[in-house]
């Protein structure tokens, strides 16, 4: 007989194999499927009592299986204990975070189950994915109360592959939902924005073929806009199947073999192409098919490099005109819940003459990236190793690792992406080094098409604003985080400073500004004004001139954004007020200043 204990060793080694994802589907909400967006009822459980029983042992690694919220159980007879019932339950919508659309919940972290019930009717041959654009922060899946597995990422997507486990009619999925900070996760427990929790992104349930279309990346070849390059993968591993690509408007195609492991390299010549860029955001049509499965794609092509101080962009040097915006609406409480939201800010972006943004301190949502590529800006995208991390954790650096090859995986084929950021402000230390320069590795052997970047650390010696992290060795870009005039010096005082920065690479000003509320005024001394804000503009944009290098900035932040951290009753009321954008929509004085410069520096670049 197996002892307790080996038995929950093999249901704990069980279990972390359900927690690895299975590869991600590419582009789909391109392929045949069903929402499962909509009203989901929801139970508040704080003590975890559906997830535990009262030894505080998991249900579903017991013997039977069952026990918690997921069994979804319905009285039979009048004498049955049964201590929940989504039935009865509250509604959420989805996606959605539970912060904004339940008063009480605002500043919850804990865990709440949310149940959905949707009809089904499973072809033979076909597979059947359960897809899930971000749930923050762990999500326990469970279809008709079994369960599928975990995921630990609050802005990643994940799936599941449910062919075997879809019922004819009704089905009902649950997920355990628990955004709890903790020190070893990724972020960990200290950031500077609200930590939505919920299932956040669309849910779908995907049809596709046996043999599906799984993944590929159609892109110009490094640093060479007369190569396109890339691979499709097939979900079946076996050699010899024609896979074709072609582009028809510019009359290109191909037709290629896949491996033993079922993948394709791609390799077209090309001899004329109109290439992507913010004056001229040009999408082809990519049509990729196979045997059984054919796929239709929004692609653009574009090169991007650097070459010493200078960043290229097809070949010219170009500088990047950005702002900072976090995945939140300021109109109207809560993460942004669809395109309209979603290209709201992307055009204020554009009404102060950007070029490119940071999406920061995390993925965004996917369509935002499609939206940046149809609209003509270029993305700085980024992961949530954000300040102190445990950098001596493997199973922290492996969360990591897999937050930035989910991020990798689903925007390898957006134009706009031309930056992935490995992290923002982490303190320097030897174990953070490690931990660091690993994930710009990783970042290389997956995409080496695309900059390398980081906010970096900053220093001050004097009157010298010092950036020799070494970590910036293993960047592209001197991206760097600096706050003179509001956190250090007044604005005034900018012009005795100087930057001393190691690397001899484009600089990229990662954030930049300062607090004001909306409608406050005063003169250029009084904090928290419109003036001082202003005032610190007009004095940083010279400061930051002074560096030869400088290619780029991405001033924090586009608009207010809430944050638990920002504690003053009248100025900030739990607002971050760095943006140039207020929670109403008002424009502040300090967003014309940004303006009036991004348009001169446009003029020079020409």
């Amino acid at each position: 007989m197996i002892k307790r204990t080996q038995y929950l060793l093999l249901l704990l080694l069980s279990v972390t194999f359900l927690s690895a994802n299975a590869q991600l589907v590419q582009n789909i909400f391109g392929r045949k499927h069903l929402s499962l967006n909509g009203r989901w009822n929801y139970i508040i459980d704080p003590y975890e009592m559906g997830y535990y029983d009262y030894r505080h042992e998991p249900f579903d690694q017991s013997k039977s299986g069952k026990g918690g919220f997921y069994d979804d159980r319905k009285q039979v007879n009048k004498s049955e204990l049964i201590e929940y019932n989504f039935d009865l339950s509250p509604t959420l919508k989805v996606p959605g975070d539970w912060n904004s659309q339940v008063e009480k919940l605002e500043l919850y972290e804990g865990t709440i189950w949310l149940r959905n019930k949707f009809q089904a009717n499973p072809q033979a041959g076909k597979k059947y994915i359960l897809y899930f654009g971000a749930v923050n922060y762990e999500a326990h899946v469970y279809l008709n109360g079994k369960k599928l597995g975990t995921h630990k990422g609050g802005f990643t997507p994940f799936q599941f592959e449910v062919s075997d486990k879809l019922k004819q009619g009704e089905n009902f999925v649950v997920v355990k939902v628990d955004n709890t900070r903790k020190q070893d996760e990724i972020p960990t427990v200290n950031t500077d924005w609200w930590n939505y929790g919920g299932i956040t992104r669309d849910v779908l349930l995907a049809e596709l073929p046996g043999n599906y279309i799984q993944d590929y990346k159609i892109q110009l070849a490094r640093s060479n806009a007369k190569q396109i390059e890339g691979f499709v993968k097939l979900s079946e591993a076996s050699a010899e199947q024609s896979v074709e690509v072609s582009i028809p408007e510019a009359g290109l195609k191909t037709t290629v073999k896949t491996d033993a492991s079922g993948v394709a390299k791609v390799s077209i010549p090309v001899k004329k192409l109109s290439l992507w860029s913010p004056e001229n955001p040009k999408l082809y049509e990519v049509l990729i098919s196979s045997a059984t499965d054919k796929v239709a794609e929004k692609i653009g092509f574009r090169t991007i490099e650097t070459r010493g101080q200078d960043i290229l962009l097809n070949g010219k040097s170009i500088f990047l005109r950005g702002i900072s915006m976090h995945d939140e609406n300021p109109l109207i409480p809560g993460r942004l819940r669809g395109q309209g939201d979603m290209r709201m800010m992307l055009q204020w972006a554009k009404e102060l003459n950007c070029n490119y943004v940071r999406l920061a301190h995390y993925p965004h949502n996917e369509e935002m990236n499609r939206l940046a590529d149809e609209m003509g800006l270029l993305v700085w995208a980024e992961v949530p190793v954000y300040w102190t991390i445990s950098w001596e954790n493997q199973d922290t650096y492996n969360n990591a690792q897999q937050q930035l090859t989910d991020l990798i995986e689903r925007d390898k084929n957006r134009a706009a992406v031309i930056i992935w950021s490995i992290g923002n402000e982490t303190p320097l230390s030897e174990p953070r080094f490690k931990f660091m320069s690993k994930l710009a590795d990783k970042v290389r052997e997956l995409d080496n098409t695309r900059l390398v970047g980081a906010a970096l650390e900053v220093h001050r010696k004097g009157y010298d604003v010092i950036v020799d992290d070494p970590l910036g060795e293993k960047l592209d870009l001197v991206s760097f985080n600096q706050y003179g005039g509001w956190y250090w010096e007044l604005p005034k005082e900018l012009p005795k400073y100087k930057f001393k920065i190691k690397y001899n690479k484009p600089v990229i000003i990662t954030e930049v500004g300062g607090d004001a509320l909306a409608g406050y005024h005063g003169d250029e001394d009084t904090r928290w004004t419109e003036e001082f804000q202003e005032s610190l503009y007009k004095y940083q944009i010279p400061f930051m001139n002074t560096m030869s290098g400088l290619r780029g900035m991405t001033p924090w932040i586009l608009t207010d954004f809430r944050s638990p951290r920002r504690q003053h009753p009248f100025f900030q009321d739990f607002w971050n007020r760095k943006g140039l954008i207020s929670e109403t929509g008002k424009k502040k004085k300090a967003f014309w200043v940004l303006k009036e410069f991004y348009d001169q520096t446009e003029a020079k670049y020409k």
